[in-house]
This record gives structure tokens, C-alpha cells and sequence, in this order.
């Protein structure tokens, strides 16, 4: 067993953990935030992509023990007042979600390329977004979303 001390969401955790433990099994059967979505579990598809040191990552690729000390934001950190984020908005808006499986991955991908780059391109956006898959959208309508967000100029978030 293995000590872990991690900030999620603004919030300390500290948890005894196996050190095998994938932080996206963490994040939903420890922290109990089941926002972050299981898929294939090798870094394939993106659908539990988190912020680490505010930059994205396929949770699934990380063990919960690397991040020890660090700052995760989940989906759930996106909305802390219950208010959606100008991203989750623009993915409603833009209807840029089918099923919603991949959705959290992709709003925080998204995210994470607009907090280091405000004013993204088309092409940096399909670029951040690559390692997403989506099965339904066919991604036009995610790539509209996000860039309605930064053409709006509120990618820095509500």
C-alpha cells in the first residue's frame, strides 16, 4: 500500500492506495467523481482525459501514485457552482453530443488546449482533440462547439 495526497478539484484528498492503481479508477471509485468515463483503458480512446498540472491526460495512463502532491481537475471542476462551463455550453449549443460517452474527455481537451492557447485555430483544435474518439458526431460539430467558445472570446473560462 502506498500513500497519496492529491488536490482534485480544489479539494485534498489523502487516501491509502494499491500503487498499481490507475488514476481514473481513483478519481471514480475513490474521490467518487464518475464524471471522468472509463473506455478502453490503453490510452486509446480519451474518454477519461483529465487535467494533471494543467495539462490533459488519459487518466487511464496514469498511475494514481504519480500524482502525488499535484492538482487533478476533473470534468466536475469545470462547474463548481452547478453552472455549466462556456465549453459545456457550446457543446449543447452547437449540438456536438450524441451518446455523451466521450464528452468529458473531449470538453476537458478542449479546456486544456484553450487555457494554453485562447485563441486557437480550427486546425489546433482538431490537433488538441486527436487522441478523442467519438463514435457518433462525426467531430464537426465538437469542432464548432470549441471554436464558437473561443470566436466568443470566453475560453478562459466562466
Amino acid at each position: 500500500m502506498a500513500n497519496l495526497a492529491v488536490t482534485v478539484n480544489g479539494r485534498k484528498y489523502v487516501a491509502e492506495i494499491e500503487p498499481r492503481l490507475l488514476l481514473v479508477h481513483f478519481l471514480r471509485d475513490v474521490v467518487k467523481l464518475t464524471g471522468t468515463h472509463i473506455g478502453c483503458v490503453v490510452g486509446r480512446c480519451g474518454a477519461c482525459t483529465v487535467l494533471w498540472k494543467n495539462k490533459p491526460v488519459k487518466s487511464c495512463m496514469v498511475l494514481a501514485i504519480e500524482t502525488d502532491g499535484s492538482e487533478i481537475m476533473t470534468i466536475e471542476g469545470l462547474s463548481p457552482n452547478d453552472r455549466l462551463h462556456p465549453l459545456q455550453e457550446a457543446f449543447l449549443a452547437a449540438d456536438a453530443v450524441e451518446c455523451g460517452y466521450c464528452t468529458p474527455g473531449m470538453v476537458m481537451a478542449a479546456y486544456g488546449l484553450l487555457q494554453k492557447n485562447p485563441a486557437a485555430s480550427e486546425d489546433d483544435i482538431k490537433r488538441a482533440i486527436s487522441g478523442n474518439l467519438c463514435r457518433c458526431t462525426g467531430y464537426v460539430n465538437i469542432v464548432k462547439a470549441i471554436r464558437s467558445v473561443v470566436v466568443a472570446g470566453k475560453s478562459q473560462g466562466a
